[in-house]
């Protein structure tokens, strides 16, 4: 198994893994070894979802003009309140 070493980890963050590791009852390898498949996680459905999302808008028709408000008649409005 690859093994990583971190040089000039801040310690603030140090504190917090070992605080974070102590609380799961894991060692700080291991919590660092969970803490980052999360992070990965996380970041990759992310971008899942962004791509879902920009895939529907784009699959969505265009809005027909005749519907969409006049912009300075919404101004106006905003500005009577």
């Amino acid at each position: 198994m690859p093994s990583l070493q971190v040089r000039d980890l801040p310690e603030h963050l140090y504190r917090k893994l070992v605080e974070k590791a102590a609380s799961e009852h894991r060692s700080i390898a291991q919590e660092t070894v969970v803490l980052l498949e999360k992070a990965l996680e996380m970041e990759t459905e992310k971008k899942v979802a962004r791509q879902e999302l920009l895939e529907r808008i784009l699959k969505k028709p265009p809005a027909d003009p005749k519907k969409i408000p006049d912009p300075v008649d919404l101004i106006r409005e905003d500005r009577r309140r």
